[in-house]
């Protein structure tokens, strides 16, 4: 189990969230923010993904793209 070294500003905010009976103790406290900087990396993910997507689309309507042949790409996906 690793050790964990708090500033003393969290060490007292951790106190105060296991005294208002939100946490039980300091490993629910850690474990809650890990889960968000899970849920926070997942969205960063997402807004990388949502901008890749916007500049293929404006990619796409400026022009500059090649038809996709679904036929030649995947023939066998036609032969059923």
């Amino acid at each position: 189990m690793p050790n964990i070294h708090l500033t003393e500003p969290m060490q007292k905010y951790v106190q105060a969230q296991i005294e208002s009976g939100a946490y039980a103790n300091l490993s629910e406290v850690v474990r809650a923010g890990i889960r968000m900087l899970m849920e926070k990396d997942g969205a960063r993910q997402f807004y990388a993904l949502k901008a890749d997507l916007e500049q293929a689309a404006a990619i796409a309507e400026e022009g500059d793209f090649a038809e996709f042949d679904a036929r030649a790409f995947e023939p066998d996906a036609f032969n059923r």
